[in-house]
């Protein structure tokens, strides 16, 4: 599964409007752990776990099969809202 696979299975996750940017971490394991930053107004007034629970649902059986590791940074709004 590429980058924009990943992206578009995470936005196609969420019924209200959604943004997500996947890139490949830093580090000594680059191969298989990603980066995602996912924007989604469904998050305002949801817990941190929540948030990742819910990016973790849309990405289905993917979390388990086609990704190792996935580091998360969610937020209801991108920074140019506030």
């Amino acid at each position: 599964m590429d980058l924009a696979d990943i992206e578009a299975r995470i936005e196609a996750g969420f019924e209200a409007d959604c943004s997500a940017t996947v890139s490949r971490a830093r580090g000594p394991h680059d191969d298989d752990h990603l980066e995602a930053v996912v924007v989604s107004p469904a998050f305002e007034g949801v817990s941190l776990v929540d948030q990742h629970d819910m990016v973790y649902d849309a990405l289905g059986d993917a979390m388990t099969t086609e990704i190792h590791a996935l580091e998360l940074t969610t937020r209801p709004r991108s920074d140019r809202d506030a």
